[in-house]
């Protein structure tokens, strides 16, 4: 099979979160990842969450699009790499955030699902 040349790159810029309340998800996104985050600075439609690495991650409230309805995703939309699978479970139970499938442990690998102030869902893996 021969492949053709793309001018598109082989990586994934940002992931957009698509939230009802814009500060609140703001707020709890923040609050998950450990950031300071200046309040005055969230202003809709859309506010980028500092995140390192080459990946963005944005969140949409879709204030600018009135046709545009809603719907979490009840699929894993991506995860968030830690040390510390447990620590992380912790964290997340002490923050009393819904815990969607509990940790599962593959050999050395560990992750569980999470739900956003939305219900999209998300996943915590150590790998």
């Amino acid at each position: 099979m021969t492949v053709q040349a793309s001018p598109i790159a082989c990586k994934v810029n940002n992931v957009f979160i698509h939230v009802s309340d814009l500060k609140r998800s703001v707020k709890w996104y923040a609050n998950l990842l450990g950031l300071s985050i200046d309040e005055a600075t969230i202003e809709s439609p859309v506010h980028n969450i500092p995140v390192t690495g080459e990946t963005g991650l944005t969140l949409d409230d879709h204030t600018f699009d009135p046709g545009f309805t809603l719907a979490p995703s009840s699929h894993v939309l991506f995860n968030l790499f830690v040390e510390d699978i447990d620590a992380a479970y912790q964290f997340i139970q002490d923050n009393q955030i819904t815990v969607t499938r509990e940790i599962e442990r593959i050999g050395d690998f560990a992750y569980f699902n999470f739900q956003d102030p939305d219900g999209n869902v998300l996943m915590i893996c150590n790998c």
